[in-house]
């Protein structure tokens, strides 16, 4: 009964040696000089008992330094990482904001080109309109017969108009005026009856430049020309039937006269010319 009474009393002694060593109460030396007065008021020193205690307490100690140390390296690493991810963060805002700035500078650049792109198509369109220049039209408006011979050359006045874009053709004179500085492309024909010739010709600013003739002693006379002429702004073109010479037209419009602007010419390209 002694024995297990002091067999309590140490266990209890141990208990609170470690509750206090937790709370950074006793240390080692403490702990025995309580333990040996402990045992002294109830039995004579047990060495062996009090040593198991002693090395147990200090492998706690142990074990509580380690843990502490370890902690406190954790807690340098959460530091570092959480400085890590403030850096991560940093970095993907500012290239997040860069990313925004040059997008804003790209959707701005885009739309500016598509204005200018639309602008340019507008002064491209007004252009191209300024420059569709073309006509078609054949002698008789209506009914059929014969035109000439006349005892002078005669400018034909092709009435019945068929095309006559940029309105550069005057029906009632039958003369084309050139709207623009170009190379334009002219063609005519002439349709008659033997035993009369069919001759004319195109005549640019009064010269004659090419002619269209045809003769037999009877039946279809037909013969066609036709010419690409650099004109100068004014400059005029027209179809002339020689004199004693004859056509024939109906409503087939067997004598027509076209033209059409093939391109426009600048100076320096009139130069090498």
């Amino acid at each position: 009964m002694k024995g297990l009474v002091c067999l309590l009393l140490l266990l209890e002694t141990f208990v609170c040696v470690v509750q206090h060593q937790v709370d950074g109460g006793l240390n080692e030396n403490e702990i025995s000089q309580q333990l040996r007065s402990e045992d002294g008021r109830q039995n004579p020193p047990q060495t062996d008992t009090l040593r198991e205690l002693t090395a147990t307490v200090t492998e706690q100690k142990a074990n509580i330094r380690e843990l502490t140390a370890t902690v406190t390296e954790q807690k340098v690493n959460i530091r570092a990482l959480e400085t890590q991810l403030r850096g991560f963060i940093n970095e993907i805002n500012h290239k997040r904001n860069k990313y925004h700035s040059v997008n804003v500078i790209q959707n701005l650049y885009f739309f500016t080109e598509i204005s200018n792109l639309t602008l340019s198509q507008v002064e491209l369109r007004k252009e191209n309109r300024d420059r569709e220049i073309a006509f078609s039209a054949s002698v008789m408006q209506s009914g059929d017969g014969y035109i000439g011979p006349f005892t002078t050359e005669i400018t034909l006045t092709y009435r019945n108009v068929i095309t006559n874009i940029g309105n550069a053709y005057n029906p009632i004179t039958g003369i084309f005026t050139a709207p623009l500085k170009g190379a334009y492309m002219f063609r005519f024909s002439v349709y008659g009856y033997g035993p009369t010739p069919a001759t004319a010709d195109i005549v640019k600013n009064g010269e004659r430049v090419v002619i269209a003739h045809d003769y037999r002693p009877q039946y279809d006379l037909n013969s066609s020309n036709g010419v690409v002429l650099i004109l100068e702004v004014g400059d005029v073109v027209y179809v002339r039937l020689w004199s004693g010479r004859r056509i024939y037209d109906d409503q087939y419009n067997r004598n027509t006269f076209s033209g059409f602007l093939l391109f426009p010419l600048r100076e320096q390209e009139l130069c090498r010319m």
